[in-house]
């Protein structure tokens, strides 16, 4: 059994290392955020990113997150939903946005939350490779577009 005192030791190891690394990369804010988030990871995940990482293949991260989520697709129980908002969503909405999407495909949905504050307000979903945009910057971009036509397609009076 590892002593607490051991334990701490090791701690500031790990920590004066990644800081030591970062300070000379310029990143240290940014790791840090990277580091909380990671606290979440499963040993499984944790695990597959170190092995990417031995092998060199980090830049293929982007691909086994499409493969993986054309797996968690397949899967009969489960549907993975992003829904991306201009601001956390409260309790309700979240429970509003899950019954409509389990609704809707059928299947039981693991919501991911995403905070995007230049969507500007309203909800993003995506699903299955689906994208229903109903944020307030689409609609936003949609009225330009509108416009830019009208204003573009006039005689000039």
């Amino acid at each position: 059994m590892t002593s607490p005192r051991i334990k701490q030791q090791r701690a500031e190891y790990y920590a004066r290392a990644l800081a030591d690394a970062a300070l000379a990369e310029d990143r240290l804010n940014q790791d840090m955020v990277q580091l909380r988030h990671a606290v979440k990871f499963s040993p499984e995940v944790l695990a597959t990113l170190g092995i990417m990482y031995e092998k060199g293949d980090l830049d293929l991260l982007p691909e086994t997150t499409r493969e993986y989520n054309e797996i968690l697709d397949a899967e009969e129980s489960t549907v993975l939903v992003t829904a991306t908002t201009a601001v956390e969503m409260d309790d309700d909405l979240r429970e509003r946005v899950r019954a409509r999407m389990e609704e809707k495909l059928g299947k039981k949905v693991y919501l991911v939350e995403r905070i995007d504050p230049s969507i500007i307000g309203g909800i993003v979903i995506e699903a299955q490779g689906d994208r229903q945009d109903a944020s307030v910057r689409a609609q936003l971009a949609n009225v330009h577009k509108t416009l830019s036509s009208v204003y573009l397609g006039s005689d000039g009076e």
